[in-house]
């Protein structure tokens, strides 16, 4: 936290905001490594009220410190408690993967109209030809490397060039975007699984 702090500058506070927070993977370890006075504030949305309702209601859950809310991302028009252009950071992690394809631009343009100037987008999901989606079975295809799981949850995955499209029409500038591969082992099983993802950084531009 005094790292985040150290990087943004001690006077202002530091807005992050994790997007598809769950029961809140990202901003409860935030907290717990932060130090008291750290000046950080962390939102959260979910589109699962439950999910929601558990971040409430975790003991780190502090309404001086943490916002969470229920917040359906695929929508038109996104209204959310939070100002536009005042954020530092957005993390999304394997969250926009369960959108369909169609909303995914407005969802990521809506989304950047919140950083500040400067501000990043963090983003980590499944790229093309990751052993998910090559175990899906015929007939599960929705469309072009979108699927639909047993569960009735949707997923896609995504190549490079198309996380660089949509973050470069939001008017995003690239930090970083890369394939993470990695072989995953099941020695009791004896399985060796080849994961692929993909993770960006892009940056709101300073106005010239």
């Amino acid at each position: 936290s005094s790292g985040i702090n150290a990087e943004y500058g001690h006077e202002e506070e530091v807005k992050i905001f994790e997007v598809g927070c769950g029961v809140g993977n990202t901003i409860f370890p935030i907290m717990e490594h932060s130090d008291e006075d750290a000046k950080i504030f962390l939102y959260g949305c979910d589109f699962s009220e439950t999910a929601v309702d558990i971040v409430k209601s975790h003991k780190l859950y502090n309404k001086n410190k943490c916002l969470a809310f229920v917040c359906d991302i695929s929508e038109k028009i996104l209204q959310i408690p939070i100002s536009e252009g005042s954020l530092d950071i957005i993390t999304m992690i394997f969250v926009l993967s369960a959108l369909n394809p169609e909303n995914m631009g407005h969802c990521i343009k809506n989304l950047a109209k919140y950083l500040k100037p400067g501000g990043y987008f963090l983003f980590r999901d499944y790229g093309r030809y990751d052993l998910a989606q090559l175990r899906f079975k015929n007939g599960r295809c929705l469309a072009d490397n979108f699927y639909a799981r047993g569960d009735g949850t949707k997923v896609y995955f995504f190549t490079q060039e198309e996380m660089d499209k949509l973050f470069t029409e939001a008017g995003l500038v690239k930090v970083q975007n890369t394939v993470d591969k990695r072989l995953q082992v099941n020695r009791a099983r004896q399985l060796k699984m080849y994961r692929v993802w993909i993770q960006c950084k892009y940056m709101k531009p300073h106005s010239s």
